[in-house]
Parts: C-alpha cells; sequence; structure tokens
C-alpha cells in the first residue's frame, strides 16, 4: 500500500482515499493527534507522504 503513495503533497481527501477512510476521520486523527502528521499551507491542510508511510509503519508495528 504504502509503496503507490504519490510523491505530491496529499490532501485529506487523498489520504482518506488512500486509507479507505472517511475524510471525517482523517480530520478526528489531526484533532485527537493520532494519525500521519500534517501541516498547512495557507487554509489548506497537507501531508507528506514519507510522514504517511511512517505512520503507517507504525501503525502496523502497533497490531503486531
Amino acid at each position: 500500500m504504502t509503496r503507490s503513495l504519490p510523491t505530491r503533497y496529499l490532501t485529506p481527501v487523498d489520504l482518506a482515499e488512500i486509507l479507505g477512510v472517511p475524510v471525517e476521520t482523517v480530520y478526528q486523527w489531526r484533532r485527537k493527534h493520532t494519525g500521519p502528521r500534517g501541516f498547512r499551507v495557507g487554509r489548506h491542510l497537507r501531508f507528506d507522504p514519507e510522514d504517511v508511510r511512517s505512520w503507517i509503519a507504525g501503525q502496523m508495528g502497533e497490531a503486531a
């Protein structure tokens, strides 16, 4: 899954589609500080694909 992430910064919609979760879940993760690290470009929320990869790897490690 993580190998197919785009190289550009991801929007919340991109992240939700990639992970197969509702967009609201992405925003809930952000509010609870439990999801991948995001950053703002003006008013727009973006996610670095490398941070998403790291977060996924951490989630997989916790599940093991």
